[in-house]
């Protein structure tokens, strides 16, 4: 009876958007790239303030890179490695067993990848094996089920025909201790790779990336429908986004990466570009594409139905899912970024699909991160938990 309440409860918040309005429309204009305040230069990386959001600017070779982020960042990534090793003593875990499961998760990374953390270890006075532990600190403070969601819309749904792309990176209130380390990152490396663009916090596994050709990918736990097989012979998927990035400037080629790519366990992968959005669903064999007619939407649960899998979705994942169908739906011809971080701000409760400190199955929820992206104009809007959204002229600092 408690699971059948359960989803009576999760079906009813998928009808409950035609009883709310949409929140006001919110006022974007920001602070763009142009008047964000210079905080601190290191070598040929700066750092900035744009509001309440730290953005850092870095240029050079990777090693470069690595210097620049390891010195202008110092502060929040030893603040964030002591959150993070504090963690795993409480969890009964030495230094040591800690430092090898880092090591090993991390060590099929791209060598570009490699050479930005030595560069960081050089300057941030943590070891290579600290940044390692740092890439992947959230994964120590997570338990209970992922509920991030993607929802993209162009053509006849948004009011140029330009696609408009957004995200929700949504986990238990403990990992919101690393909520003010948040930092967006502009990587223009110097080797004619494309400049990218990452948002997260300070060190970690970026999960929603950018470039300066306007793509656009981000990943929502697929294990619910894919299962928990893994493989630690194969690359780590998400590690694997910031290769995409630096080497794709096309959707083309992001769909042939994607597509050609082994993950190490099950994901749904969300890419998007200047002309095109695609939703790919993966298990450790198999990889299926999602296109759609104007609008595509993502949530946790795998939606092809060539899967033919046993048993039913998550109720959850289902009523985020089918939430932002129908509030894109409602603003069909209408949706530009306002009304798409419109969209973002109607709470689980209220039809939508974002958390706010809410109860999900005994444990506390938030949306830790959301962005909007624009591919054509290489604009975004990023917002975190109890903050404001923020714009920024990805396309300026990609130029700059």
């Amino acid at each position: 009876m408690k699971v059948l309440g359960l989803l009576l409860g999760l079906a009813l918040l998928v009808s409950v958007a035609a009883a709310f309005p949409l929140p006001s429309v919110p006022d974007l204009s920001g602070t763009s790239s142009q008047n964000m305040t210079k905080i601190s230069v290191f070598e040929n990386g700066q750092r900035y303030k744009a509001g309440p959001y730290d953005v850092v600017v870095l240029s050079g070779s990777y090693r470069e890179m690595g210097r620049q982020y390891g010195s202008l960042m110092k502060d929040e990534l030893q603040s964030v490695y002591k959150i993070v090793t504090n963690k795993t003593a409480q969890q009964g875990v030495t230094i040591e067993q800690v430092r090898l499961q880092a090591r090993q998760a991390t060590a099929l990374q791209p060598k570009r990848m490699k050479e930005i953390n030595a560069g960081v270890a050089e300057t941030s006075g943590l070891s290579e094996d600290d940044v390692d532990i740092l890439y992947y600190g959230a994964v120590f403070y997570l338990y209970g089920p992922s509920s991030c969601s993607f929802l993209a819309a162009w053509g006849n749904y948004t009011t140029d025909g330009s696609i408009v792309v957004s995200r929700n990176w949504d986990l238990p209130d403990t990992v919101s201790v690393f909520d003010p380390y948040y930092t967006l990152v502009v990587y223009k490396p110097t080797d004619g790779s494309n400049g990218v663009a990452t948002f997260g916090p300070a060190g970690m596994r970026p999960e929603t990336l950018m470039n300066s050709a306007g793509l656009f990918v981000a990943d929502d736990n697929g294990m619910a429908s894919g299962g928990s097989l893994s493989y630690d012979n194969r690359p780590d998927l998400i590690s694997e986004f910031f290769r995409f990035m630096l080497d794709y400037s096309t959707m083309k080629q992001l769909d042939a990466g994607i597509q050609s790519q082994r993950t190490n366990l099950a994901w749904i992968v969300n890419a998007a570009g200047p002309e095109q959005a695609y939703s790919y669903e993966e298990t450790v064999y198999d990889v299926k594409r999602r296109d759609g007619a104007g609008m595509i939407a993502a949530a946790n649960h795998f939606v092809d139905p060539t899967w033919h899998l046993a048993g039913t979705p998550d109720a959850n994942s289902v009523a985020r899912y089918n939430n932002l169908v129908t509030l894109a739906g409602q603003s069909k011809g209408s949706i530009d970024a306002a009304k798409m971080v419109q969209i973002r701000n109607v709470l689980l409760q209220n039809g939508g699909a974002t958390f706010l400190h809410y109860d999900f199955g005994g444990d506390k929820y938030s949306t830790d991160h959301q962005v909007v992206f624009v591919p054509k104009t290489r604009t975004l809007w990023m917002k975190v938990v109890d903050r404001d959204w923020q714009k920024v002229d990805l396309g300026a600092l990609f130029g700059a």
